[in-house]
């Protein structure tokens, strides 16, 4: 967890804490996956996120955030 408030990291272009979540009784969805990978939301990286939650499931998401 950032010792800096929620207004620095929104300035320097950092997704605040209290935004990321993860967790055993999450669903993670495409979006989550994109975003915890570092793309773009794109139409094309949705569809590759898409392709792997329907493959490896909850993993694909735990092996890609620390």
């Amino acid at each position: 967890m950032s010792d800096e408030p929620e207004s620095v990291s929104v300035s320097r272009g950092v997704t605040p804490d209290s935004l990321l979540h993860t967790g055993g009784s999450d669903h993670p969805s495409a979006e989550d996956l994109v975003l915890a990978s570092g793309r773009d939301l794109t139409p094309k990286n949705l569809q590759w996120a898409e392709r792997r939650l329907a493959r490896e499931g909850r993993s694909a998401i735990d092996k890609t955030l620390p």
